[in-house]
C-alpha cells in the first residue's frame, strides 16, 4: 500500500472506518478510483459529521433561548407582584380603601398582558399541518419519524378549524400561559390551608349552625337557580344562532357549580381593617371557607354525572343518586383524611423532641400540610377540603405543642405563601385576558350569567337567613343580609375550576365568562365595600375578641356536676346537644391525647386505662407547668369563654354579665370576687356560699348564635 493509502485509512477513523475497508478490496485493481471513492466516503463523513454538529448547536441555541425566555416570565410576575406591594403601601399609607390589592394585581396584569400581546413581535412560526385520517382520537404523547430521527410531541388542545389560521405564534406569550395544575398543586394549597390555620374558631363556631347552611344547602341552591337560568340563556342563544357548537344542561350545572364559589377577600381584608362587627365578618368567612370545598365536590359530582343509554345528557334518576353519592363520599373522605393528617402531626409534635429545634419542626408542619393536599387528590378525593380541614385540625390541636420560634413562622410563613399565591393569581387573571388562545366572548352568555348570579345569591342569603333567624337568639339582620348579598365575590376558586378544563367550547366559553365576572366583582364590588358599610349602618371599630353585647349574649351553660347546678340550667340545652358532646369529648379526651394541655387522662379515662393514661398524658400537664397553651384567642375554648349561670344571670369569665358585669380570674380552685360578684350573690340569696367549678366540667357557648 502507498504512503498515501495509509494516511488515507488512518483519516478514515470514526464513522468512515467502517466503510473504508472493503472499498480498499478494489485498490489492486483500480487504485485511482479506488482512492477517489476512499476520498469521497470521507468527505461524505465529514458532510454528515458537520451536519450533526450544526443541529446539536440548533438545539442547544433553542434550549438557551427557552431558558431565558422562562426566566422572562417569571421575572415578569415578581416584577407584578413588587409593584403591588409597593403599590399597596401607598394605599395604606393613604388610607385609600375604594381598590384592594388583588384589584390592583389584576390591572397591573391587564397592562402587561396588553403589551405582551400588542408590543412584542411574533418569534416562532408553523409548518405545514400534517393529517392523521387514519386516527380517530387525540394523543396526549406523539412521536415523529423525520428522516430516521425520532421527535415527540405533547398535546396542547384542540383548535377550532376557524382558528387554525390565527394559532398564536409569539412564544412569550405562551410561556406566561401556565399549566392549569400548577394553580391547584402549587398555588391553591396554601392558600385554602391558610384560610382554615387562621380561622377566628370562637366565631366561626359560634355561627358554626348558619355557615354550614349558607355553605351547603345556599350553595347547592345557587347552582341550580343559577344553572336552570343559563340552560335558558343557552336555548336564547341557539334561536338566535349566536351558539356555534354544543352546550349541554350538565354544561350549566357545572357552570352554576364553579360560579358559587365566592371569595370575598376584598370584603373581609376592609372588614379586618375597619374591625366590623365579628358575627358578620364570621358568616361571610365562614360561608366562604366551606363554600369553596362545597363548590369543587360538586363540580366533580356534576362531571361524574353519567346517565345509563344514548343520551348521555338526559335526566336519570339512578345517575342523580349515584352523584350525589359521589359528593358525600368524595367530601366525607377528604374531610377525613385531612383531619387524620392534623392529628398525626400533633401526636409527632407532642411526642418527639422537635420543639428543640425549631427549624426542622417547621418544616415538618409545613411539608405535612402540603402532602395532605397532594395526598388526597393522589387517592382520588378533593385536596381543597382536606387541607382545608387539616389546617382547622393543626390550628387546634398541633398549634399546642409547637415551641414558640414555630408558632409564630408558621403563622408567617402560610400569612406569605396565601398573600404571594392569590395576588399571583389575580395578576395572572389580568394577564390571561389577553394571552389565553381560547377566549369564546358571547354578550348574552355574559350578560345572562351576571343576572343568574345576582337571582342565584339572593335566592339563597334571604330565604335561608328568614329560617335561620326562626331559630337564632341573636338575629341576622336585614342590614347584615344585604351585607352578605352584596359580598358575593367571585374570585382564586372560581378561576382555579374554570381554568382546569378548557378543551371545549362550552367550557371555553366559561371560562372567559368567569373571568369577566372576576373583574366585575372584585372592582365595582369591591370598591364600594366602605361605602357599603356606612349606608347600611353596620357597627365598625368591634373588638374581634369581644363577647358580643350582653342583651345578645350567646352564651348558655352546660349542665353542672356540682351541687349549685340547677334543673333549670336544662332550659336552651337540648338543642345543643351534639356540640355539648363533641366540647366534652375534644376537652377530656382528645386535648389531652393531642396536646399538652387539658385535664390528665388518669382523671377521665377509667381506672383500668390507668396505664394507657399515663402514657399519652403529657407531663406538663402533671407538673402544671403548661395547663393550658392557648395563648391564641382564636381558639374554642379558653379560661374566657368559662361561663357560671345563677339561675337566670350569667357571669363570663372575661367580666360581662346579663344584668351585672363581674370580673372573675379561674386559677385551680381560687376565685377573687368583685362587689358586683357580691351583689349578685346577695341578691341570689347565696351569701358567702362559695362557687366553685368540680371536675373537668365545661362550660362553652352552646346556642347557635348563627
Amino acid at each position: 500500500m502507498e504512503p498515501g493509502g495509509g494516511d488515507l485509512v488512518r483519516f478514515g477513523q470514526g464513522r468512515a472506518a467502517q466503510v473504508l475497508p472493503t472499498r480498499l478490496l478494489l485498490l489492486p485493481l483500480l487504485l485511482g478510483r479506488g482512492l477517489r471513492v476512499v476520498a469521497a466516503a470521507s468527505s461524505s463523513g465529514a458532510a454528515a459529521e458537520d451536519s450533526s454538529a450544526m443541529e446539536e448547536l440548533a438545539t442547544e441555541k433553542e434550549a438557551e433561548e427557552s431558558h431565558r425566555q422562562d426566566s422572562v416570565s417569571l421575572l415578569t410576575f415578581i416584577l407584578l407582584l413588587t409593584l403591588t406591594i409597593l403599590t399597596i403601601w401607598l394605599f395604606k399609607h393613604r388610607r385609600v380603601r375604594f381598590l384592594h390589592e388583588t384589584g390592583l394585581a389584576m390591572i397591573y396584569g391587564l397592562i402587561v398582558g396588553v403589551i405582551l400581546r400588542y408590543g412584542t413581535p411574533a418569534t416562532s412560526g408553523h409548518d405545514k399541518s400534517l393529517s392523521c385520517t387514519q386516527e380517530d382520537r387525540a394523543f396526549s404523547t406523539l412521536l415523529v419519524n423525520v428522516s430516521g430521527k425520532f421527535f415527540e410531541y405533547t398535546l396542547k388542545g384542540e383548535i377550532s378549524p376557524g382558528k387554525i389560521n390565527s394559532v398564536e405564534q409569539n412564544d412569550m406569550l405562551r410561556k406566561v400561559t401556565f399549566d392549569p395544575e400548577v394553580f391547584f398543586n402549587i398555588l391553591l394549597p396554601p392558600i385554602i390551608f391558610h384560610a382554615g390555620y387562621s380561622l377566628k374558631k370562637r366565631h366561626f363556631f359560634r355561627n358554626l349552625g348558619s355557615i354550614l347552611a349558607y355553605a351547603f344547602l345556599g350553595t347547592a341552591v345557587s347552582c341550580f337557580i343559577i344553572g336552570n337560568l343559563m340552560y335558558g340563556v343557552v336555548k336564547l342563544m341557539k334561536m338566535v344562532g349566536q351558539l356555534t357548537d354544543k352546550f349541554y344542561y350538565t354544561d350549566c350545572l357545572f357552570f352554576g357549580a364553579i360560579i358559587s364559589a365566592t371569595d370575598p377577600v376584598t370584603v373581609l381584608a376592609i372588614f379586618n381593617e375597619l374591625h366590623a362587627d365579628v358575627d358578620l365578618y364570621a358568616l361571610l368567612f365562614g360561608e366562604s371557607v366551606l363554600n369553596d370545598a362545597v363548590a369543587i365536590v360538586l363540580s366533580s359530582s356534576i362531571v361524574a354525572y353519567q346517565p345509563a343509554g344514548l343520551n348521555t345528557h338526559a335526566f336519570d334518576a339512578a345517575a342523580f343518586f349515584k352523584s350525589v353519592g359521589i359528593f358525600l363520599g368524595i367530601f366525607s373522605g377528604s374531610f377525613t383524611m385531612g383531619a387524620v393528617t392534623g392529628v398525626v402531626t400533633a401526636l409527632v409534635t407532642k411526642f418527639t423532641k422537635l420543639h428543640c429545634f425549631p427549624l426542622l419542626e417547621t418544616a415538618l408542619f409545613f411539608l405535612m400540610s402540603w402532602s395532605t393536599f397532594l395526598l388526597a387528590e393522589a387517592c382520588g378525593f378533593t385536596g381543597v377540603v382536606a387541607v382545608l380541614f387539616c389546617g382547622i385540625t393543626q390550628a387546634h390541636y398541633t398549634y399546642n405543642n409547637l415551641s414558640v420560634e414555630s408558632r409564630g413562622r408558621t403563622k408567617q410563613l402560610f400569612e406569605v405563601l396565601h398573600f404571594l399565591a392569590e395576588n399571583f393569581i389575580f395578576s395572572y387573571m389580568g394577564l390571561a385576558l389577553f394571552t389565553f388562545q381560547k377566549h369564546v366572548f358571547s354578550p348574552i352568555f355574559i350578560i345572562g350569567a351576571f343576572v343568574a348570579i345576582f337571582l342565584g345569591r339572593a335566592a339563597h342569603i334571604y330565604p335561608l337567613s328568614f329560617f335561620l333567624n326562626l331559630g337564632r337568639r341573636h338575629k341576622i339582620g336585614w342590614n347584615f343580609q344585604h351585607m352578605m348579598m352584596f359580598s358575593g365575590l367571585r374570585g382564586a376558586m372560581a378561576f382555579a375550576l374554570a381554568i382546569r378544563d378548557t378543551a371545549s367550547y362550552a367550557r371555553q366559553m366559561m371560562f372567559t365568562t368567569t373571568l369577566l365576572i372576576v373583574f366585575f366583582t372584585v372592582w365595582i364590588v369591591g370598591g364600594g365595600t366602605t361605602p357599603m358599610l356606612s349606608w347600611l349602618n353596620i357597627r365598625v371599630g368591634v373588638d374581634p375578641d369581644q363577647d358580643p353585647p350582653p342583651n345578645n349574649d350567646s352564651f348558655q351553660v352546660l349542665q353542672g356536676d356540682g351541687p349549685d347546678s340547677t334543673g333549670g340550667n336544662q332550659t336552651k340545652q337540648e338543642s345543643a346537644w351534639l356540640f355539648r358532646l363533641w366540647y366534652s369529648f375534644d376537652h377530656n379526651y382528645l386535648k389531652p391525647i393531642l396536646t399538652h394541655s387539658g385535664p390528665p387522662l388518669t382523671n377521665t379515662l377509667p381506672a383500668w386505662c390507668g396505664l394507657l393514661a399515663r402514657c399519652l398524658t403529657s407531663p406538663q400537664v402533671y407538673d402544671n407547668q403548661e395547663p393550658l397553651r392557648e395563648e391564641d384567642s382564636d381558639f374554642i375554648l379558653t379560661e374566657g369563654d368559662l361561663t357560671l349561670t345563677y339561675g337566670d344571670s350569667t357571669v363570663t369569665a372575661n367580666g360581662s354579665s346579663g344584668s351585672h358585669t363581674a370580673s372573675m380570674s379561674l386559677e385551680g380552685s381560687r376565685r377573687t370576687k368583685s362587689s358586683s360578684e357580691e351583689v349578685l350573690e346577695r341578691d341570689l340569696g347565696m351569701g358567702d356560699q362559695k362557687v366553685s367549678s368540680w371536675g373537668t366540667r365545661l362550660v362553652f357557648p352552646l346556642e347557635d348564635n348563627a
